[in-house]
């Protein structure tokens, strides 16, 4: 019942935009069909078009929180690659970080990876460093904090998004235990 109702509400919209094109005369009409044509596009199969390079992960000192104790939150840093003969355009990105053996996200990110002027066949992004907003908080040192026996290691799955389509899952990476400075 969504599904109809959902498609008659496009399908009036549809029309009701087309109608305004007509009222308005061609340059109208024109203007709606370039707006149609231009939000589509080809699919891509991102996990084929796109792939990560130049991974590194660890743990980053995000400062003292409120109360004074060292934080570190999972960081991850990579490029990204098109794999392609052509120009891709319009990619988001969004990292979710989990705890291992957790399905509830631990924290997330969000970037514009590029827009309009794409990314070359062949080329590569620059470096983008994603990191989670919650991480571990404690009164002993860094170090101490990575091999504290509550620690749980933390994952992150990067999901893709390209123009209009769904978040598909890219890749996941690891994050390893490790120091990073900036």
């Amino acid at each position: 019942m969504l599904d109809r109702t959902l498609k008659h509400g496009l399908d009036y919209n549809i029309c009701m935009i087309m109608h305004r094109g007509f009222h308005y005369g061609l340059p109208g009409f024109l203007l709606v069909a370039l707006v149609v044509v231009g939000c589509s596009g080809p699919s891509l199969d991102m996990q084929e078009s796109l792939r990560l390079t130049q991974v590194s992960s660890g743990w980053f000192d995000a400062g003292p929180d409120s109360l004074g104790r060292n934080k570190l939150v999972p960081s991850v840093s990579f490029r990204l690659e098109n794999s392609t003969d052509d120009i891709i355009r319009h990619v988001q990105l969004n990292a979710v970080f989990r705890r291992q053996g957790e399905e509830e996200a631990w924290g997330d990110a969000y970037v514009r990876a590029f827009g309009t002027d794409g990314l070359d066949a062949g080329q590569s992004t620059q470096v983008f460093r994603l990191e989670s907003g919650r991480g571990y908080t404690g009164e002993q040192v860094w170090s101490e904090m990575l091999v504290h026996r509550d620690f749980v290691d933390v994952e992150m799955d990067l999901f893709v998004k390209h123009r209009g389509n769904q978040l598909v899952l890219l890749d996941s990476v690891s994050v390893d235990r490790q120091l990073l400075m900036r």
